[in-house]
């Protein structure tokens, strides 16, 4: 491999899509990235859908403006990767490459009734299908989504399971419905064969249809939840050449090698190979994972058991998860929603103005509360309001709900693993606000280390791509390009940690059984 070879990284997330070429040091080429956002389609309270289309019309343009810079040839671009938004799944006809229905998106809960109803059936629950998936049944995971739109194609007279019992209908997560396309769709690829239908094991196992131990799809879960074998894809590891690009202006002929839903890739991203090795994201929502090694390690505490990564034929790699539904989206929801900001920026200014929160607290279950909680009757609330607050307070609310739910996770991991870290690694867009990585320091009460590349989660698709391709030798070589931009130690004192702990528990009690009531 010559200095000058790169690797492209497609990062498919919840608000747009991205293309972004790094170099052999691991580094994002200057004016080398484009990004286009994508509409938030929202029928009805609960329900969040996607453009399938869009997003892959997205995803090709991002391609076509990096495979223009001027000062790239395209064939020195050694492979591609994709990380992807998990959980959102599309269904669409093989013989056209339409879509069924829009993309029912990770965030959405219309399937609630699909998994009650599972759950109900069987005497362990939402636990039932958590020893063979390490999930809990959830409106969170693919599967019951496919199931749901499968049932809506029926309620149409269309006959949805039996297309798809017959073939005629392909599902899969985002990464699916990208490679499908990327390798030719409909019309297949330059040799004649079919466009690929693939999936790789870590989006593969957010589906509760994929059996944790044998990487395969298990034919007993599709069966209960509805989901006929014959559409899904197939699964491959994270890492490792699975196919080639078909259109020429989107780096035609280069490799397709690495797939990993966005967490786990911004998991790669951060280097974390070693047990014990934990990493958060703060985007649209918050993630923390924790490396458990290459045996599945399942929770006592409210976490998920998820696949970490995969390369090529070796042992998969497991991860303990906690995921919250609302982050960054929560101050996208003030800017856009409230209108009580104009970017946001304008939050960290807003919270240090403060002395302190004025105790008051924003939990934002908007659509139920995830890990380590799973309550899907909790609703948004905002607590300790007097004639005394302003938007100030709103802002700085936001910002610290971000890091009392980053603290629920991490108190579950630590008591799941027995001991706490003694560091977090974090990434994602929110971590430039530095009010937020001081006070996530100071309510966890351990270091907080913001590497100097933060877009981990395409760098960690681009790792995964270029291992594969031989462009970095070893996941040690990939060690030494991950860099540490800054890092905030804990300054609050312990007692006013605990107390601030206890009022933001206090306020998210106040948020528990409101679906349930107004049902």
């Amino acid at each position: 491999m010559t200095r000058n070879t790169f690797i492209l990284a497609i990062d498919q997330g919840t608000t747009s899509s991205r293309a972004i070429l790094f170099d052999q040091d691991g580094l994002p080429v200057p004016a080398a990235t484009a990004q286009v956002e994508h509409r938030q389609i929202l029928p009805r309270a609960g329900w969040v859908e996607h453009d399938p289309l869009e997003i892959w019309e997205n995803v090709r343009t991002t391609m076509a403006q990096v495979a223009g810079h001027a000062d790239l040839e395209p064939a020195l671009v050694s492979a591609i990767g994709i990380t992807n938004q998990r959980e959102t799944v599309v269904v669409w006809e093989r013989e056209t490459g339409e879509p069924v229905y829009n993309a029912i998106v990770w965030q959405d809960t219309r399937t609630s009734g699909i998994c009650s109803r599972l759950a109900a059936a069987h005497p362990d629950g939402d636990d039932r299908f958590r020893a063979a998936t390490g999930l809990p049944l959830s409106t969170y995971f693919a599967g019951p989504k496919i199931r749901w739109i499968l049932d809506h194609l029926d309620s149409e007279g269309r006959r949805g399971t039996e297309r798809a019992e017959a073939g005629e209908l392909l599902a899969g997560t985002i990464d699916s419905w990208l490679v499908w396309n990327l390798t030719g769709g409909r019309r297949g690829g330059t040799d004649g064969e079919p466009a690929l239908h693939v999936t790789d094991v870590t989006n593969a196992s957010r589906t509760l249809l994929m059996d944790l131990r044998t990487l395969e799809w298990c034919d007993e879960l599709c069966r209960e939840i509805g989901v006929p074998r014959a559409m899904l894809p197939d699964i491959v590891p994270s890492s490792g050449v699975i196919g080639q690009v078909t259109e020429r202006r989107m780096f035609g002929g280069t490799p397709i090698a690495g797939i990993l839903g966005d967490q786990q890739a911004a998991m790669f991203g951060q280097t974390c190979f070693d047990p014990g090795d934990a990493k958060n994201t703060y985007g649209t929502g918050a993630f923390l994972l924790l490396n458990t090694g290459t045996t599945p390690q399942f929770s006592d505490n409210g976490l998920l058991t998820t696949v970490c990564y995969q390369l090529g034929d070796a042992d998969p790699v497991y991860a303990l998860e906690g995921s919250v539904a609302v982050a960054g989206s929560l101050v996208q929801w003030l800017r856009d929603n409230l209108g009580v900001i104009s970017s946001a920026e304008e939050t960290e200014d807003l919270a240090r103005s403060l002395d302190d929160n004025g105790d008051c607290y924003l939990v934002p279950a908007f659509s139920g509360l995830l890990a380590p909680r799973w309550r899907p009757d909790a609703r948004g609330t905002l607590v300790g309001l007097t004639r005394f607050h302003t938007r100030a307070h709103l802002a700085r609310a936001a910002l610290e709900a971000t890091a009392f739910q980053s603290r629920e996770m991490t108190d579950a991991m630590a008591a799941d693993a027995g001991e706490t870290a003694d560091a977090l690694r974090v990434d994602g867009g929110m971590v430039v606000n530095d009010y937020l990585m001081q006070f996530q320091a100071d309510i966890l009460g351990i270091d907080v280390i913001r590497p100097e590349v933060t877009e981990t989660t395409a760098l960690g698709a681009a790792f995964a791509a270029g291992l594969a391709v031989g462009q970095w030798d070893s996941p040690d070589r990939l060690r030494e390009l991950w860099r540490e931009d800054r890092r905030w130690e804990p300054r609050m004192a312990e007692d006013e940690r605990a107390r601030l702990w206890g009022r933001w528990n206090d306020a998210v009690e106040r948020t528990l059984g409101w679906a349930a009531t107004e049902s």
